[in-house]
């Protein structure tokens, strides 16, 4: 691609100000380019294989959006916080779940029973949602949701709320995260067998092309894969893999490529390694554009760019010394910028003894604000592009990645969906994970690889922090709220739309209308679970020796 093409294409384009300069007044160009041509492997910002980014104009344009995961006890609770993190500056929201409802249980339900309210908001019913979200319109506000197995009765839930609300379902804009292969990869949080969560899935890519056009159907999550000891590589490789897996399972269904994957979005770890994070975001970019547009004949232009959210690592996040959190995440944070993430989650100093204070909440979105607003990393496009030891990482990284994706495609016999269900089976994947955390653990122990505060320059002191606790009284009145639920819906109604949803199950129609049916009737989401449990049952990760 020509210079003088990019750089019509940069000023045709919408500009966060006029004019880019230094904390010195020294103006700043766009984009760093050398004198010669380019390398086709780098290219230029906007075009493929969108290795500098997939947008022309960089963070000029816009920023990443700032996103706070938030969600706590109670749904009142967890709207007081939404507001508070809006008021501070936040674009967008994301709501984390409680266990029970990423599991698909009532809070009511005996396993539940304290864990309510504890790691996120337990939601289960139509009426949480609505009042998750009271006073703020779903229409003009995007919504993040961190749910996998459930998800399709979530996602029921949040329309029947817009709908009550009176917002048109073709205004409700967001991502769910939806991504059942990674579960059983590394989070272990199912319901069904693979099978069957992914019919779901389909379901919901299908529906959402209708319906909600603004909404993004899958959040490819590599975030979990590597909390759980992936290396960067495989964190990559196994992600893009399970995307992969995706696209085939709709185009089996007869979806039309280029109508689908345009609104598929992943979901990435930003650790503390930094330039091998920035060239494992760089490398992503690269890779699904070059496999979407040869191997699965992508036409628009916009099925080739990864678009990404990253979260700054859960995992480096450390009990001693926690202040050293704050530098932790700053250092992760500006390595997802500079990697040209489309959103971003910092993670709370006190997040590693339970959910964040206010105080934290705050202190970890203004480290994003500082970022954007004072360092100037965001006024130049791809500022590390070109450096010799950046794209040779790049490049590095993507070998790896590509080794590990050819044996997944072995595994299913020249198909990517089949390769990720075998290696799930198989436990392919769980084992690379555990070999490779336990080597990051021998470095750790043998002192190669230092964590200040841990292993190195340690003290006595012991942390002195206000974490945010959740009590008993918490539980107690969501389960009255459930109870309440079930005494003043109408029984029959509820019976009826269950049935009709168990009777769909056992049949090859799209079973988001009949989920959505259940959850306007006020159908608990454990009871929903339970009606698609009862065809599809439940799933046991086979045993490994």
């Amino acid at each position: 691609m020509p210079k003088d093409t990019w750089r019509e294409s940069y000023e045709n384009a919408p500009k966060r100000r006029d004019h880019f300069a230094t904390m010195s007044f020294e103006p700043l160009e766009p984009l760093g380019l050398p004198e010669g041509d380019i390398d086709e492997r780098i290219g230029f910002p906007g075009e493929f294989p969108f290795t500098r980014g997939i947008h022309s104009t960089g963070y000029r344009g816009r920023l990443w959006t700032m996103r706070q995961f938030a969600g706590f006890a109670d749904v009142a609770s967890t709207n007081v916080r939404f507001r508070q993190l809006m008021e501070a500056g936040q674009g967008g929201l994301s709501v984390a779940f409680d266990m029970p409802t990423l599991m698909g249980l009532d809070s009511d339900a005996e396993l539940a029973l304290g864990e309510v309210g504890h790691c996120g908001v337990a939601v289960d019913t139509a009426d949480d949602m609505a009042d998750l979200f009271d006073g703020i319109d779903l229409g003009s506000v995007t919504v993040s949701m961190t749910i996998n197995g459930p998800a399709q009765v979530i996602f029921a839930f949040l329309l029947v709320a817009a709908e009550e609300a009176g917002v048109p379902w073709a205004k409700v804009a967001g991502t769910l995260q939806n991504d059942i292969l990674k579960e059983y990869i590394a989070q272990k949080e199912w319901i069904y067998p693979p099978e069957p969560h992914l019919r779901l899935i389909v379901d919901q890519i299908e529906f959402c092309l209708e319906h909600t056009p603004k909404w993004n159907t899958i959040s490819i999550s590599g975030y979990h894969i590597r909390e759980a000891g992936a290396t960067a590589a495989q964190e990559l490789a196994f992600t893009l893999g399970d995307g992969f897996a995706y696209v085939e399972a709709a185009v089996e269904r007869g979806l039309e490529l280029d109508a689908f994957v345009p609104r598929l979005s992943f979901f990435f770890d930003s650790h503390i390694d930094f330039f091998e994070e920035i060239a494992k975001f760089r490398a992503a970019r690269r890779i699904w554009a070059t496999w979407m547009r040869d191997r699965y004949g992508a036409k628009d232009e916009r099925s080739l760019k990864l678009r990404f959210h990253a979260q700054t690592a859960g995992v480096s996040l450390t009990g001693q010394q926690p202040d050293n959190n704050v530098v932790r995440t700053a250092v992760e944070a500006l390595a997802a910028v500079l990697g040209g993430a489309q959103s971003l989650h910092t993670n709370a100093l006190d997040e590693v003894f339970a959910l964040p204070t206010d105080h934290a909440a705050r202190l970890a979105l203004r480290t994003q604000q500082v970022i954007a607003h004072e360092t100037g990393v965001a006024d130049t496009i791809d500022p590390l592009g070109g450096s010799w030891f950046i794209e040779s990482l790049t490049d590095q990284i993507q070998e790896r990645a590509e080794e590990i994706l050819a044996h997944v495609d072995r595994l299913g016999s020249g198909s990517m969906l089949q390769g990720a269900l075998r290696g799930i089976e198989e436990g392919y994947f769980q084992s690379a994970i555990a070999d490779s955390a336990y080597e990051y653990e021998k470095a750790l122990n043998s002192g190669d690889r230092v964590v200040v505060g841990v292993n190195k320059f340690v003290t006595d002191e012991e942390a002195d922090l206000d974490i945010l606790r959740i009590g008993l009284e918490i539980e107690t009145a969501q389960v009255a709220r459930t109870e309440r639920t079930r005494r003043e819906r109408d029984a029959a109604e509820v019976s009826s739309t269950l049935d009709a949803l168990r009777s769909a199950a056992a049949t090859e129609a799209n079973l988001m209308p009949l989920i959505i049916g259940a959850a306007r009737a006020r159908a608990t989401q454990g009871e929903i679970v339970a009606a698609m449990k009862d065809v599809f049952g439940g799933y046991r990760e086979p045993a490994r020796i």
